[in-house]
């Protein structure tokens, strides 16, 4: 009946969050969130097919940000934010990419899995040289032994990336996907993470932020509630510190 690629939801949880099959092993049915960054598993007796569903319109997003952004006199130029976007989730990357694309920020996307973060992000962040890095992909807290499935490869990768550049000025680190342990990232060095109520985050809860951040002047700081407050998640899902923007600006510009 089912089968990868198939859309649906899961019946213990009264269908509110829709997932799309990545896998299936024997009897168990392996998703990822078409909207909110998380994995799960169930049987097929839990899932419901959704063939009409509605995708999301990033589009009203991408004019949020615009709207909320200081608008510069036309005649000066503007060099927004480099950002480098780490992700295990080839999906959610291309929607983020795309996301980037529309507000004409210069991004690169890296798709490498949590558990090799730590081991590669070194070279990315040689390579690209970027003001901003996202560390993200999926993640999950078992309430019931108190452990994170993939925090611990955010931390890791998080103090790699302060090895790099110690400075927050210079490189903002914004980190972590559905209910990661919020603290211990801020601790290892993040600018801004998730989660902080343990709630599950927006695909694009990161890269609203990010962008934020390349789109304000250098020196100008954030308005840290009000990008906060312009996520999905608001602030029980994503937190951070009060940070400059990353956007050069110069006069004249050329004609």
């Amino acid at each position: 009946m089912f089968k990868i690629g198939d859309i649906v939801s899961r019946y213990k949880y009264n269908n509110d969050c829709l997932f799309k099959i990545i896998d299936i092993k024997e009897n168990t049915y392996y998703l990822s969130g078409i909207n909110i960054r998380l994995c799960a598993n169930a049987f097929k007796d839990d899932l419901k097919i959704e063939n009409n569903y509605y995708r999301e319109d990033d589009s009203n997003l991408i004019n949020l940000i615009k709207d909320n952004i200081d608008q510069i006199s036309n005649d000066y130029f503007f060099i927004p934010g480099k950002i480098l976007h780490i992700d295990a989730d080839k999906d959610y990357l291309n929607r983020c990419l795309k996301f980037y694309k529309e507000l004409n920020i210069n991004a690169y996307g890296i798709y490498c899995e949590e558990e090799n973060l730590s081991n590669q992000i070194s070279k990315y962040l040689n390579d690209i040289k970027p003001d901003i890095v996202i560390i993200t992909g999926h993640d999950a807290f078992n309430k019931f032994n108190n452990k994170y499935k993939n925090s611990d490869c955010f931390i890791d990768a998080i103090k790699k990336s302060r090895d790099y550049e110690k400075s927050y000025d210079k490189l903002k680190i914004i980190a972590g996907a559905c209910q990661s342990n919020y603290e211990e990232l801020i601790k290892a060095g993040a600018s801004f993470a998730s989660s902080p109520k343990r709630v599950n985050i927006h695909a694009l809860d990161p890269a609203i932020i990010a962008s934020f951040l390349a789109l304000t002047e250098n020196n100008k700081e954030i308005d840290l509630i009000k990008v906060l407050n312009n996520t999905k998640s608001k602030s029980d899902g994503m937190g951070g510190l009060k940070t400059f923007g990353c956007m050069i600006v110069g006069y004249p510009k050329k004609k």
